[in-house]
């Protein structure tokens, strides 16, 4: 067996175990037995959709072959902490009016607050008005609509497992709600709807599906689903499917708020970026994939201080890349390599040189990233936070290391950013990379060597 070949085998173990790992992780100990069980709750005291059957049978389609099972009620009764208990998930499909009593409501908020997931479709928004934990939990309640019509969904997180599969643009058509606020500030939103391509959207900012954790658990939600047809889609089906493994546990997500970031790279060009030695990266369908090397992509338009940089990444298997930060202006990659600091991505290494390691330096809590970290072909989210000599790295919206450079020759205070193409093999996946300036006092002034312009 040839290294690579062996090294590829232990990283796909690797993967499975994170996975596996974090299916135990903040949720009930009786949720963390296999197979994984969701409950569809359905249950309607105002306006009834047809769709409702159509849907529960989807779900159980979908979770079947995705090795879940999958129960099926009306009954407000099911809501005890004993039988909540069972499920990884809970998915509230098209709800209306006021579906459960004191007592349910009290067995829910128990079952999320020990880790539970949540997955609402649809009119779940038009459910339980008088019960404000429920109105946090699905992020907004419904005001109207307009008539079914076609319309195009802006794609706003390609990395979340409910959207990856998507392009920029999702065009459908259904129900589209308006709701009562928008939720952006307090959930992390997928998608929304641009009003300039249908009639009757009163929101400006239109969210239509978005994910949050919320008192102690996951909570995932999505517009769509009034139509009959939409559980035919295929689109519509693998969107459903990936909220609701990422509302049991099954796949990680960043689901923080994301508000007042400035794209680096949108997918759209690489203007301001430039190819430091050989190899380097192919563009399509929104997606900068890695060739050859070793090289690396730079911004050099500016450099930055103070920051969080956000970017996707997805291993095609066991490969090798990296991001680069607060290195002087160079086109050669190795004055990254001696003047800057790489946060690894690797899917298996020694532990100062794996994902989330700044490499050479410090790894990271393993522990932590094998519990937020999803295996290869799946994406996965890096936040770089970055103020004075210290670096925070967060991978799906969970801390991983926490870095501060004494290296009286490297300075993470002012710097350019980029991404490693390795080597030939390594095939690494980059999308949406994006920037937030943050205010911090007193920098310290920049050293003569590198003083350059860009």
């Amino acid at each position: 067996m040839s290294p690579r070949r062996q090294k590829m085998l232990i990283s796909l173990a690797t993967g499975a175990a994170a996975a596996a790992t974090f299916t135990a992780v903040g949720v009930p100990s009786a949720q963390a037995q296999d197979p994984p069980r969701v409950l569809v709750f359905s249950k309607t005291a105002g306006f009834r959709h047809s769709s409702i059957p159509v849907g529960v049978q989807a779900i159980e389609e979908l979770g079947g072959g995705a090795g879940m099972v999958v129960d099926a009620t009306e009954d407000a009764g099911a809501f005890t902490p004993e039988n909540l208990s069972r499920y990884r998930a809970v998915v509230f499909l098209s709800t209306t009016g006021d579906v459960l009593d004191a007592g349910q409501q009290e067995a829910f908020e128990s079952y999320i607050s020990s880790g539970g997931g949540y997955a609402g479709v649809h009119a779940a928004s038009d459910t339980e008005y008088d019960w404000p934990w429920y109105g946090g939990l699905v992020g907004a309640y419904f005001k109207n609509h307009p008539a079914i019509q076609p319309a195009v969904v802006r794609v706003a997180d390609r990395a979340h497992g409910s959207t990856a599969h998507l392009g920029s643009e999702w065009p459908r058509t259904d129900e589209w709600y308006n709701y009562r606020a928008n939720p952006r500030e307090r959930v992390h939103v997928l998608a929304t709807l641009d009003e300039s391509t249908y009639s009757g959207g009163d929101m400006g900012d239109h969210p239509i599906a978005w994910c949050q954790e919320y008192a102690g658990g996951r909570a995932w939600y999505t517009g769509g689903g009034h139509t009959e047809d939409s559980y035919a889609e295929p689109d519509f089906r693998a969107h459903l499917l990936g909220g609701i493994r990422y509302a049991a546990g099954l796949a990680r997500a960043d689901c923080r708020p994301e508000n007042g970031y400035t794209p680096l790279f949108d997918g759209s060009g690489t203007e301001g970026w430039r190819q430091a030695g050989p190899g380097g990266f192919t563009l399509a369908d929104g997606t900068l994939t890695s060739h050859d090397g070793l090289g690396m992509l730079w911004y050099s338009a500016r450099e930055f201080q103070a920051y969080s940089l956000k970017l996707d990444w997805r291993l095609a298997g066991d490969d090798n890349s990296g991001v680069f930060i607060g290195f002087p202006p160079s086109d050669d990659p190795w004055s990254a390599v001696n003047n800057g600091y790489e946060v690894q991505i690797d899917a298996t290494d020694t532990p100062d040189r794996t994902t989330g390691s700044v490499y050479g330096f410090q790894a990271a809590d393993i522990a932590a990233r094998d519990a937020a970290l999803n295996p290869p072909g799946d994406w996965n989210t890096f936040e770089l936070r970055v103020c004075g000599e210290r670096l925070r790295v967060y991978l799906n919206g969970v801390k991983i290391n926490d870095f501060t450079n004494q290296d009286p020759v490297r300075s993470l205070r002012q710097g350019h950013i980029g991404i490693q193409n390795h080597g030939t093999g390594d095939e690494v996946s980059f999308r949406s990379i994006r920037i937030k300036e943050l205010s911090y006092p007193a920098r310290r002034p920049v050293r003569p060597d590198r003083e350059r312009t860009p």
